[in-house]
């Protein structure tokens, strides 16, 4: 069925759901944007004490505290997880080289580069 053949008003509730889809992901990347910023500072705060920039006890927490959340939020908590995942290794990432252009190096030991550690979060 092509998008003429739709009837008009399953075709308007249809342009409705997706302006609100629309919306919620202008929304996501501004808070994205917004995490970023805060987490560049928490990068620039360990670089300036030579705080690695991984820190697993605290991503172990924050782990299981969105998955709780997403659980609440009838979220798939196993989604929520991987998708924190992936925030924090690009988090870590940046913490690295905050720490390389500071002249720190390899601040992180043996965690530094995880995908798991929370730097941050």
């Amino acid at each position: 069925m092509s998008t003429s053949e739709i009837d008009a008003s399953v075709q308007a509730e249809l342009n409705r759901l997706r302006e609100s889809i629309d919306n919620i992901d202008a929304a996501v990347v501004h808070m994205l944007a917004e995490r970023f910023k805060a987490t560049q500072q928490v990068g620039r705060l360990k670089a300036d004490h030579r705080l690695p920039p991984a820190d697993p006890a605290r991503e172990t927490r924050q782990i299981g505290r969105l998955r709780q959340l997403a659980q609440s939020a009838n979220l798939d908590p196993a989604f929520a997880e991987k998708l924190l995942n992936f925030i924090i290794a690009e988090v870590i990432r940046h913490h690295e080289r905050i720490a390389d252009e500071a002249g720190n190096g390899d601040t992180g030991g043996p965690t530094a580069g995880t995908t798991g550690a929370v730097t941050g979060a």
